[in-house]
């Protein structure tokens, strides 16, 4: 633990520079309600709600930078007069949050999810205002601590050890320029891309923070991690195809234990990921005297529980991901040929993994397919 700490000190830049916001905590005090006026009947008026509401574009770190004490008060319900016997409602406070938002209480009780452009919840109701039913007193509006929980929306989510070179291969399937190194840990918080096709057809692909082994528990990385692997509807599983070893004082996995890791540590974490579809691409095929290895974890990889018994007991998953394709590859190489095979995979595996959307659309995704094969222009 203490040498993952020293890794991720020791890249470039200052920690509070690189820091990714995935998570958020915020006081919330809705309103109080006005007071009530018993000589007249008068009602108060109910205090200020606090809402969120979902915005493409906002960013949790704009919301900190906005309220940096972390407090967000309403205002409060106005009073009733003798000139204007019902109290007017205090003003709402609106928080615009980005999409892939979960809302939790303190006491962890999920409250809603934000995932489209304009979704509004009310998360602190204000308090009611004075009346007879309250004694002409106002209310006290809801307050508690709010955890925004932001877990990224992606198509495809690559998945590996550190120095496995997703980010790599995540620059040459797209647009994006993440961060190379060779060195662990080079990727400390994610990154989109974009695979663009002839037809007009994108799909995003986010570039994670390295697993190490024990992140089910939340070691290095951990749940930072894993939470965003949950909302992808593709994981893409990226080996080094001569293994992994942390640093001196961790032993060194070979390419097939890497994988069985990585297949236990999504388990452990989420029994439910093992289900999505998965593609594998055992990396850096480019290295001396790779193939044999290829071939061996290739053959291994398309029954992988039947490999269990090769490793340690405790290393061991109860059950396996399912590959719907297998590649190996040289990212660094940029080989034009590997490159479009892979990304015409991804795009032919999410269309086949849209079976639970209905007979209708599945019709509809295998005609651009077959159109985009073709070289036929499809606009959706």
């Amino acid at each position: 633990m203490v040498f993952v700490t020293a890794v991720l000190r020791s890249a470039k830049g200052s920690a509070k520079k690189r820091k990714f916001y995935d998570s958020l905590r915020l006081l919330v005090k809705a309103g109080p309600g006005g007071h009530g006026l018993p000589k007249y009947g008068g009602i108060g008026g109910d205090g200020g709600d606090i809402l969120v509401e979902g915005k493409a574009e906002a960013k949790l770190k704009e919301v900190e930078k906005l309220h940096p004490s972390k407090r967000i008060s309403a205002e409060p319900g106005e009073n009733s007069l003798k000139n204007r016997i019902r109290g007017a409602k205090g003003s709402n406070v609106k928080i615009e949050i980005p999409l892939g938002v979960t809302l939790y209480d303190e006491e962890g009780r999920n409250l809603g999810e934000i995932n489209t452009e304009g979704d509004q919840i009310i998360v602190a109701k204000g308090g009611q205002g004075g009346s007879a039913t309250t004694g002409y007193s106002g209310l006290q509006g809801q307050k508690f601590v709010l955890t925004l929980d932001l877990k990224l929306i992606a198509d495809v989510g690559l998945v590996g050890f550190p120095n496995a070179g997703k980010s790599t291969l995540l620059s040459v399937l797209s647009k994006a320029k993440p961060k190379i190194a060779s060195y662990p840990f080079t990727t400390i918080q994610p990154n989109i891309g974009t695979l663009m096709y002839p037809d007009l057809r994108q799909i995003s692909m986010a570039d994670l923070p390295g697993l190490i082994e024990g992140a089910h528990a939340n070691i290095g990385m951990g749940h930072r991690f894993l939470k965003h692997v949950e909302r992808t509807k593709l994981l893409l599983l990226v080996v080094d195809v001569g293994g992994f070893q942390l640093g001196a004082k961790y032993q060194k996995r070979s390419c097939l234990e890497t994988l069985v890791l990585l297949n236990k540590e999504l388990e452990l974490y989420k029994e439910e990921l093992l289900d999505k579809p998965a593609i594998l691409v055992i990396n850096k095929m480019d290295l001396p005297d790779t193939r044999s290895t290829f071939e061996e974890v290739r053959t291994a990889a398309r029954h992988l529980e039947e490999c269990f018994t090769a490793v340690p007991e405790n290393m061991r998953p109860t059950r396996g991901l399912k590959f719907m394709r297998i590649f190996g590859m040289s990212a660094r190489s940029q080989l034009p040929e590997e490159v479009e095979t892979l990304k015409n995979a991804v795009r032919e595996v999410l269309d086949e993994a849209a079976v639970g959307e209905g007979e209708e659309d599945i019709e509809f995704f295998k005609k651009i397919t077959r159109e985009y094969k073709r070289g036929n222009p499809v606009l959706i």
